[in-house]
């Protein structure tokens, strides 16, 4: 039996590069040529940009100049480099806003892409994935991997590439206009920068992962403990509910106190290192302007190159940052997408033909776990059109069996076949289509009442909702309420009673109309009159399909066509309900004991 590794945060499956790597294709797709259109104008409004932000100082540099001329000079050549000084700002400033307004579908698009495979991709896991994994912590990856997405793409392309351009490029003025020393400081001060910045935030990823993990812990409790509402209210619980989540909420805190902590260590560590440099440089250009070297221009130009790269540098701290926190919070959805299918179809598999309806287990083996096997040699057949219920104790393999046809899991041994086709050979999605299910909770969408009976098929009709509904015996309840079939039914159904949540989901599987049902424990949670009214729906559902129930209550099973009895993952006893009873083996047991629970009831 296949296993797959549980995702945490110090798991992570690649590199930086590699993440990065994974996301590229999203921003330079083959085929689709108007998306790589928009990322090489984008680049060449952030190249533009970038020259034209060079520039600016020497124009900043020949005003102040002026100034310092004659005044006849300065009233005219000085407001003419202004003017032009303020016009080269406002070109930065409008060929970044274009480049923004260029590249904004790109991202959206990739986003939306990344978001909808990663959506996709967790439909597909198996059933044995997500019952393991909480829904709280599986959506708090996605959503902090999507927006790490989202950080990288506007960061990485439109801050960290642009400043190191910009840095190359003033390195070079300098060293061309003035001294090649000038070069050499704010080369050695800018790799210095980035040595401490990497080295420190490397530090706090590790913080950072650890206030992750305490992060979605704290979330899954919250999220397990109000989808338990009703069960904390009936033990008198909320203080203890509010301890767990205090507790949990704790752990959050010290982590975030220390990430908060070494957060203001690297933001000094940044500014001493950055004032350093610009004092070293300034003090340069100040012994030029006292020697005549320079003029009082040259100095207010190296001023506004170093606050050019400084005031970006200041931002790099952060912004390195938090694409390094992005980039653990990628990894983590990135694992997620890696996480293998447990079920998947095999290469070339064709759509389930149900000519007749027909259901057979062969000699059917199976277990959650390996030294664990609940089903050992099961055999069942099941005519076509015909009612089949499945009995026995808890354990004994019932809801197995319906979770083997509908192939949430492979059989370890064996075979599960539909009109001969083993299930394994056939597409999961023509399988699915061919079964209808009617759970034991039926759980709904938070939306209207047709909303969730439509679920049952894509593009339903109204009539053909209604005439399911009254298949089911809802209708008349439907059309009672003020909103009819626009009543918002609550998180999980929640503001409807059990009957007619089951009666909602009977009618969603009538809509459906799979030539194949299966009744698991469709009525074990309701109380006695409401499950004899829920019968009659689910005999008319019945009507004309293979039908497999699986039943507890053995008397909502005794017309069945044939009854078969599972114990310890073996089929002890099969037929019809007086044969069995006359047999006097396990399902006269079964039957006499709760023939007697519900007399001394």
């Amino acid at each position: 039996m296949s296993r797959h590794r549980t995702i945490t945060t110090t798991d992570m499956p690649e590199n930086s590069w590699g993440i990065i790597r994974r996301v590229w294709p999203y921003l330079w797709p083959e085929g689709e040529g108007w998306v790589k259109r928009r990322v090489v104008i984008a680049m060449a409004f952030l190249f533009l940009a970038r020259v034209v932000e060079i520039y600016t100082p020497i124009l900043y540099k020949k005003a102040v100049d002026a100034l310092d001329g004659d005044v006849p000079a300065m009233a005219l050549g000085a407001i003419g480099l202004t003017v032009a000084y303020g016009m080269a700002r406002f070109m930065t400033v409008a060929m970044n806003q274009g480049r923004d307004a260029v590249f904004a579908k790109v991202g959206q698009r990739a986003l939306r892409k990344l978001a909808l495979e990663t959506f996709r991709h967790i439909h597909r896991l198996s059933m044995r994935y997500h019952i393991s994994r909480k829904t709280g912590g599986l959506s708090r990856i996605v959503e902090r991997g999507v927006k790490g997405v989202d950080f990288l793409l506007r960061f990485m392309l439109f801050s960290i590439g642009p400043l190191f351009l910009s840095l190359i490029l003033t390195s070079v003025v300098l060293a061309y206009l003035f001294d090649i020393w000038y070069m050499i400081v704010v080369v050695v001060t800018i790799a210095i920068y980035v040595w401490f910045t990497f080295a420190v935030t490397e530090w706090r990823v590790k913080l950072r992962r650890e206030m992750n993990r305490q992060d979605t812990d704290a979330n899954q409790k919250a999220i397990d403990s109000l989808l338990n509402f009703e069960t904390v209210k009936y033990f008198g619980a909320e203080a203890r509910e509010a301890k767990r989540y205090d507790t949990s909420m704790a752990n959050y805190e010290a982590a975030a106190v220390k990430t908060g902590t070494s957060l203001a260590f690297l933001n000094a560590g940044q500014s001493f290192i950055i004032t350093t440099g610009l004092v070293i440089v300034m003090a340069m250009a100040a012994m030029g302007v006292e020697n005549g070297t320079l003029t009082v221009g040259d100095f207010v130009m190296v001023n506004a190159y170093m606050i050019q790269i400084t005031m970006p540098l200041n931002f790099l701290g952060s912004v390195y940052r938090e694409i390094r926190q992005s980039l653990v919070d990628m990894g983590e959805m990135f694992n997620l997408l890696d996480q293998p299918a447990e079920i998947s179809d095999k290469p070339g598999a064709k759509a389930l033909e149900v000519r007749k309806g027909e259901v057979e287990l062969r000699n059917v083996a199976f277990g959650y776990e390996a030294e664990r096997p609940i089903l050992k040699g099961v055999s069942v057949h099941v005519p076509a059109g015909q009612n089949i219920a499945l009995v026995g104790p808890s354990g004994s393999g019932k809801s197995t069996i319906g979770r083997l046809l509908f192939r949430f899991y492979d059989v370890q041994d064996g075979a599960v076949l539909i009109d001969g086709q083993d299930v394994r050979d056939v597409t999961q999605t023509s399988l699915h289509a061919s079964i209808g299910v009617v759970p034991q909770d039926t759980v709904l969408f938070n939306d209207t009442i047709r909303y969730n009976i439509a679920y049952g098929r894509d593009g339903a009709s109204q009539a053909e909702i209604e005439e399911a509904a009254r298949s089911a015996q809802i209708h008349d309840f439907i059309q009672s309420l003020p909103e009819g079939y626009d009543t918002m039914v609550g998180e999980r159904g929640l503001k409807l009673s059990g009957g007619e949540k089951q009666r909602v989901g009977i009618a969603r599987t009538l809509l459906k109309n799979p030539p194949i049902l299966l009744l698991d424990e469709a009525t074990s949670a309701l109380d006695t009159d409401t499950e004899a009214s829920i019968q009659d729906a689910l005999a008319r559902a019945g009507e004309g399909r293979t039908v497999i129930t699986i039943a507890h209550r053995l008397s909502t099973i005794a017309d069945a066509d044939r009854i078969v009895v599972l114990q310890d993952g073996h089929v002890v006893e099969e037929g019809t309900h007086e044969a069995l009873l006359a047999a006097k083996g396990r399902y006269h047991h079964l039957w006499t004991r709760q023939q007697a629970e519900e007399d001394a009831a």
